[in-house]
């Protein structure tokens, strides 16, 4: 008898504690939670002197959910009412916290991404989005700030091309290699990349003004001879006021144990590519633990390290200690400072190109430079399948289209191709509704 009720008491504890973990679990949300946001300035005028300095900052009180809840929290900018580019620049912010700063560069970025002019003042709202699931969200009322962008843009465009069977668009097949501006009055550069062929030099795309040499000796006449080359990537030098010209291979590269060519055995140097909206020297390299340097044309005649690693290069310097990684590195020959940055990169992966990732990493695109949120993938082999695009190499970020109707959607189906070589762009201008185009070559 006495181990019955032992028994029956150990049950009734058993229950007991049930009821209670039933009667903690049942939570009533506050319906009415909101918040109150603070702006520590409205009136902005950005400068691009001042890019890494802190532009703007919102803060907020924590809402009142009647529990205790874990919430995201996310930055909304809206240019007015226009609701179609609401979510232009949406930062996540960190977890527990409430506030988030914004840079000059960062909160100009989001202005050009939501259409502003530069040097035009905007009225701007902010809002902070309070986010406990897929389905329980609200967004705090609106406050407004007037806001002045800068374009972040050097304009170095000339009407001047290189035009040829060497060039990347042939005999006036697609628009020219462009010129662009130097220090120096009427004389401009070109930096391109050549088959074995020949050259002129034309303006507006159009062959009523263009250039040759009749002799190949550096002097220009109007309609004169094709200028033969060989393969290989070169610096071109116009003068305009002179009709003269100058051509010499010309190529920056990285170089290192860290880099995908080694210290030059076999190589190539990964490329640096001119940035002409900011006149600076970029790329998006993969590399591995390890050093690098810069180089001119894969030689070591002309080569830049970093003594000290202060961001400066030195004539000869050391090599420079870098981490696995994918990195965006820039680099100013002006004034011989460089940054390295790690970057998400965006690939083509699929049936159509490496077997999904099974034959080989995804085929890379590149940042346009001068168009934030624009990607280029030129040249991608593809044979007959699908295609994906994804971020490093992996499955946590992937976009596809459904519908096939040019717009990405994250998680989307896989995109039909067949064989052929394409250039592709991905645009992200509007994160909300991205878009994609495949061009055949």
């Amino acid at each position: 008898m006495k181990d019955l009720t032992n028994k029956f008491l150990i049950l009734l504890g058993f229950v007991a504690v049930f009821s209670s973990c039933e009667e903690e679990d049942l939570v009533v949300i506050n319906e009415d939670f909101t918040t109150t946001v603070v702006l520590s300035d409205n009136n902005i005028v950005l400068e691009e002197a001042n890019e890494d300095l802190n532009a703007l900052t919102v803060t907020w009180e924590e809402p009142v959910f009647g529990y205790d809840a874990a919430a995201e929290y996310n930055i909304l900018f809206a240019l007015g009412a226009n609701v179609e580019t609401v979510n232009a620049g949406r930062p996540m912010v960190e977890a527990g916290m409430m506030k988030k700063d914004f840079s000059t560069g960062e909160l100009n970025r989001i202005l050009l991404n939501l259409e502003a002019e530069p040097d035009t003042e905007v009225s701007l709202d902010v809002q902070v989005d309070i986010v406990l699931s897929k389905q329980v969200s609200k967004s705090s009322d609106p406050l407004s700030l007037v806001a002045t962008a800068y374009s972040g843009v050097l304009d170095l465009t000339t009407p001047w091309g290189v035009v040829g069977s060497a060039t990347p668009n042939g005999w006036g097949d697609g628009p020219d290699t462009p010129f662009y501006k130097t220090d120096e009055s009427g004389v401009y550069v070109a930096y391109i990349t050549m088959t074995d062929g020949e050259w002129k030099i034309r303006r507006d795309n159009d062959w009523a003004v263009n250039y040759g040499s009749n002799d190949n000796d550096g002097n220009l006449q109007q309609d004169g001879g094709n200028i033969p080359v060989t393969a290989g990537m070169y610096k071109i030098l116009f003068d305009e006021n002179a009709l003269t010209y100058s051509i010499e291979p010309f190529t920056w590269g990285l170089v290192g144990s860290a880099t995908p060519g080694g210290w030059g055995d076999p190589g190539p140097d990964t490329p640096l590519v001119y940035d002409s909206c900011s006149d600076l020297w970029r790329t998006v390299i993969n590399m591995i633990d390890g050093e690098w340097k810069i180089r001119q044309n894969n030689d070591w005649a002309v080569n830049y390290g970093d003594t000290g690693l202060n961001g400066t290069l030195d004539d000869g310097g050391d090599n420079i200690p870098v981490s696995a990684g994918t990195y965006l590195v820039t680099v100013n020959f002006n004034d011989l400072t460089y940054t390295i940055e790690e970057i998400d990169l965006w690939g083509v992966v699929g049936s159509g190109y490496n077997n999904w990732g099974a034959d080989g990493p995804d085929f890379p695109f590149t940042p346009d430079f001068c168009n934030e949120g624009i990607y280029n993938a030129y040249g991608v082999p593809i044979v007959d399948g699908e295609i994906k695009f994804r971020l490093n190499n992996d499955w946590g970020v992937n976009y596809g289209d459904t519908g096939l109707d040019g717009i990405l959607e994250e998680g989307g189906d896989n995109i039909p191709v067949t064989a052929g070589t394409y250039d592709i762009v991905l645009d992200f201008t509007n994160p909300s509704v991205p878009t994609y185009t495949l061009t055949a070559k």
